[in-house]
Formats: structure tokens, C-alpha cells, sequence
């Protein structure tokens, strides 16, 4: 017999190994195209944790989302790479974009429909507005009125030029790096609404910083109930809502897909997740492949008018 392996022959040896031998398969990632602490990278740390397969979560934002999305849609489609993809990296910037370098219909296999949240117009509090017969009075005036996003292209801008388009009158686009200084402004009254995320909002609300005047969706936000929607009061054919689904690359295995779905399905159906996404304000709407499928074209068609609208384009 030989002398036995010291350590540094165990560490060359582990060297000389195939990949698939040396150490364990890689963990499987979900990209988030967004930053830190926004909706999209809680929503997916959420979802990651409840679908209990180790995944590791990574951010990788920039350029509206475009720069993760693009990623996963160019990884090897082996169900080891995932995606958080938005109602933003998925429909708006279908149009919103000249040279968009991924397509959000072709390059990508529907995993999970994780939920949709309705966005809320707020005022602040010392705002004169009581409803949107007010803020249509107040369009139609001379100096018109300005309203704030968190940025160009963005569903809060989006949903405020469609409202503008609906409502008639003057309502100036006030961009932000942030929404969250975009709030800030809204709430000290240098632009007078927005439409923004319960989850964000809702906090100022209780405060008595701000007051919701309309939901976005065609029905009545699940986190606001109070709230009336933007029909109700009157406005035909206005429904947007922001939106979270998880993909994989297009080619990944049926047999992949199916254990990702059958995961992402068991994690969204415990009563945990569904408290943690409702405290968000995203509601479920559970969906099956052909639906998820169909689900996106029909999207990139519901935001394209309010992108037109909007003149907004992204080279």
C-alpha cells in the first residue's frame, strides 16, 4: 500500500476531477433584474425561499431590466437559471425599447404567474383633490397639473399618460431617478399625484401623508378596498396593473419545467407565501402553461397604447 493522500494531494486531486465529480451540481439561480429591496427582488427572495430547492438569488439590474432579462434569456436552458421577470421586462418594454436584445414572448418558458398588484393614484394629504372628477377640473385648466413616476417608461408614467389620455386636459410627466423621492415630492407637493405600489404607499397612507384617489386595475386592490378604481368613477377601458412571473430560459427541458412548475405551485399555494406576497399587495391569479403562454403577447398589446401615448422610446 502506498502512503496516504496528504491534504494538498486531496486538493489536486478534487483539481484533476471532471466538474460533475469533483463537487455538487451547481445551485440553481433566480436572476431579479431589478436592485436590492425593490418589490420585484422581495417578491422573488420570497418566492425562492417557500419553492425550497436551494435557490440562490442573484440582482442583476440596469437598463430598465433589460440587462438580467437578457441573461437568462441567453443561458443554457437547463432549469439551473430562472428569471423574476416583470410586467416591465415582459410587456412595456416590448415597445418601449427600439433594439430590445431579448424577445419577452420567444426567448422565454413561463414558469410560474406569481401575482399582480394594482398601483394607486395618490395625492398627498393637503391636496385639494378629493376624486378624479377633481383632478380632471384641474387638467382642464390653464396650468394643468403635473404627476411623478420613478422614471421614463416606467408603469406609474405609463398609467399616468393613459390616464391623461382618457381624462383630457394638461398633465405634465415629472420623471424620477426613484420612486421613492418621487413620493417624497408628491407628498410635499411639488408634483400632485402619482400612481405607485401599495406596498409603498400604503405606510403613508396610515400616516396621514397621503390619500389614494383610484386603483389602477379593473378591480378593487385587495390591500385598499376603499379605494375605487379608475372605471368606477366613470373612465371606459382602463385596467393596468403591475405584474410578476417566473420564467427559464425557452429551451429548458420539459421534464426541467415541470419539476420547476410543480415547485413554484406548491410554494404559491402555502398559505405562508400568500400572506407574505398579500402584505405587497399582490394578489394571485393562479394560471396553467397554456394560460401563462397566452398571457404575455396579450400584455405586450395592453401597455403598447400607453407607451405610444406616453413618446417614450429607448434606443
Amino acid at each position: 500500500m502506498g502512503a496516504p493522500m496528504n491534504r494538498r494531494d486531496v486538493v489536486v486531486l478534487g483539481l484533476l476531477l471532471p466538474a460533475g465529480l469533483a463537487g455538487a451540481q451547481q445551485p440553481i439561480r433566480m436572476l431579479v433584474p431589478f436592485g436590492p429591496g425593490t418589490t420585484t427582488d422581495i417578491v422573488a427572495r420570497q418566492l425562492a425561499d417557500a419553492m425550497n430547492l436551494g435557490i440562490v438569488v442573484d440582482n442583476k439590474a440596469g437598463a430598465g431590466g433589460t440587462i438580467g432579462s437578457d441573461q437568462v434569456a441567453k443561458a443554457a436552458p437547463d432549469g439551473r437559471t430562472l428569471l423574476m421577470g416583470t410586467v416591465g421586462t415582459h410587456a412595456i418594454n416590448a415597445t418601449l425599447y427600439r433594439r430590445l436584445p431579448y424577445d419577452p414572448v420567444k426567448d422565454f418558458a413561463p414558469v410560474a404567474f406569481v401575482g399582480y398588484t394594482p398601483t394607486l393614484l395618490v395625492v398627498a394629504e393637503s391636496s385639494p383633490f378629493k376624486s378624479l372628477k377633481d383632478l380632471a377640473a384641474a387638467a382642464n385648466t390653464a396650468a394643468g397639473v403635473t404627476f411623478a413616476s420613478a422614471g421614463n417608461g416606467t408603469s406609474g408614467h405609463l398609467a399616468g399618460e393613459l390616464l391623461a389620455a382618457r381624462l383630457g386636459g394638461k398633465m405634465v410627466h415629472v420623471p424620477y431617478s426613484q420612486g421613492g423621492q418621487a413620493l417624497t415630492d408628491v407628498m410635499g407637493g411639488q408634483a400632485q399625484f402619482m400612481f405607485y405600489h401599495p406596498a409603498a404607499v400604503l405606510p403613508h397612507m396610515k400616516a396621514g401623508k397621503l390619500r389614494a384617489l383610484a386603483a389602477s386595475g379593473a378591480r378593487r386592490s385587495s390591500a385598499a378596498p376603499d379605494v375605487p378604481t379608475v372605471q368606477e368613477q366613470g373612465v371606459a377601458d382602463f385596467d393596468l396593473v403591475a405584474w410578476f412571473m417566473l420564467y427559464a430560459p425557452a429551451a429548458t427541458p420539459a421534464a426541467e419545467l415541470a419539476k420547476l412548475r410543480d415547485a413554484a405551485a406548491k410554494a404559491l399555494a402555502s398559505p405562508a407565501l400568500a400572506a407574505k406576497l398579500a402584505e405587497q399587495g399582490i394578489e394571485q391569479r393562479p394560471m396553467n402553461g397554456a394560460e401563462m403562454a397566452a398571457f404575455g403577447p396579450a400584455e405586450i398589446k395592453r401597455w403598447a397604447e400607453a407607451v405610444k401615448r406616453s413618446g417614450a422610446q429607448v434606443d
